[in-house]
Parts: structure tokens; sequence; C-alpha cells
């Protein structure tokens, strides 16, 4: 297939709005309406994202450029995360719990089977610790009653990480207390675009880019069954 030298000068500019951006919304109409609509463009920005190890995927109106798992450079390494989300000298089960906090907060906005995935509009800061202790817990005492866990979350060994961190009743932003990994955690996905941390009221909501990420490609059928697996539960929907 042919392309012209003005779809490849666009497809270019379009790949590198994204690099620079993350995403590219209607805003930029040019651009949005020439990837959209012209299949060679489309195809060709595709391409250069499979180059590059990015998804280019279209989501409720915005295109957003998707680091590949495997992609360090253009994504985070679980070293590079290990050193923004934990304590200083973390270990790996500290890690596991950054994870964990993240997994239990798209779960906790998420959760629901209808037309959208999502349950809530926020949460209280104060809320999701209890929250995340509760499953953890519980978690716990389910591993420890089977007497296995094979196939879900090391909860134990997570449980034992959260608890060995520090209560405060004042606001810290110190990595050794449960506040203060937490706070780390939630500045972290808003500055992705992922969430909106409001500090002074203490809350948490998702943003449209979350709603359409989690809606479109993170909770569809399989993903959500894992989801649901790994933190030891069930869902309630039949096979088909």
């Amino acid at each position: 297939m042919g392309y012209s030298i003005d779809e490849i000068n666009v497809s270019n500019k379009i790949f590198y709005y994204l690099l620079k951006n993350g995403e590219l919304s209607e805003s930029e109409q040019d651009l949005y309406k020439s990837y959209c609509e012209n299949e060679h463009i489309t195809e060709l920005v595709k391409n250069l994202g499979e180059a590059s190890e990015v998804y280019i995927k279209k989501y409720g109106g915005v295109i957003y450029l998707i680091p590949k798992e495997e992609n360090d450079f253009l994504g985070y390494s679980k070293g590079e995360l290990k050193k923004l989300l934990c304590k200083s000298g973390a270990n790996d089960k500290d890690y596991y719990l950054s994870q964990f906090v993240i997994l239990t907060l798209l779960v906790t906005f998420y959760s629901s089977q209808g037309i959208t995935s999502k349950c809530r509009d926020y949460i209280k800061v104060g809320e999701f610790l209890n929250i995340i202790t509760d499953r953890l817990t519980e978690g716990a005492k389910r591993c420890e009653e089977s007497e296995k866990n094979t196939d879900g979350i090391a909860f134990q060994n997570i449980l034992e990480r959260f608890e060995a961190l520090k209560s405060s009743d004042k606001k810290t932003t110190a990595k050794t207390t449960k506040e203060g990994f937490i706070n780390t955690i939630l500045k972290f996905l808003d500055d992705q675009g992922l969430i909106y941390y409001i500090q002074n009221d203490d809350m948490i909501k998702p943003t449209k880019k979350l709603d359409s990420f989690m809606d479109w490609n993170i909770l569809n059928k399989n993903n959500y069954k894992r989801v649901l697996k790994a933190l030891g539960e069930e869902s309630n929907e039949q096979d088909k």
C-alpha cells in the first residue's frame, strides 16, 4: 500500500504530539480529524506505535498513547516505580503493597457490571485507608483458612508490610507512615492524569481518562475476572 508524503508527515506529527502529551482530543481539530478520517494515517500512526512498543487506542473520543508493559523507556520499570512509590530501601513486598493499593482503588471505583463499570464518583482518603486494611485482613484470613494461595495475592506478606508502616493523626508525606505511603501513590496517579487528588478535602476522584481506560480496556470481562480472582473474590456473572 502506498502512502503520500502528506500522509506520512501528518502521521509523524500526530505521533510526536502523542509522545509529548500522551493523548489527542478533538481540541486539536486538524490532527484528530486526520487520524479518525484517513485510514492511511491511522495505520501509519499505529505502525509507529507498534515500533515504539506502545498502543495507540481511541476511547471515548480521545486518542491515547499507552506504553506496553515491557516498555521501560516511555513507561515505568518495576525499579523506577519502587523508588517513586515506596520508602528508601524498599523490597519487593513494599512494591507489591503499592500495586495492591492501586488495584484496590480501581476496584473501589469500578465494580459495576452495568453499561459503565464505574460505581462511585469519589472517596475520602480515610475511607480508602479503611478499605485497604479490611481487604488485606480479610484476604490474609482467607489464605490462612484455606492453607494455600496459589493463584492470588500473598495477603499475609503484604499485610505485614502495611502494618509495619506507622499511623499518624496528622497529614504527613513520610513514606514510612500509612498516610504518607498512600499520599505518595495518590499524587503519582494524579500526575498521570488518572485521578484528581484534592488534598485540601482529602478526596479522590477518577478522571475521564481513567473512566475510559477501565470501561474500554482494563476491565473487559476477562480482565475483570482476573482482578476479582487475585483479590480472592468471585464474580456473580455467569459465564456465557
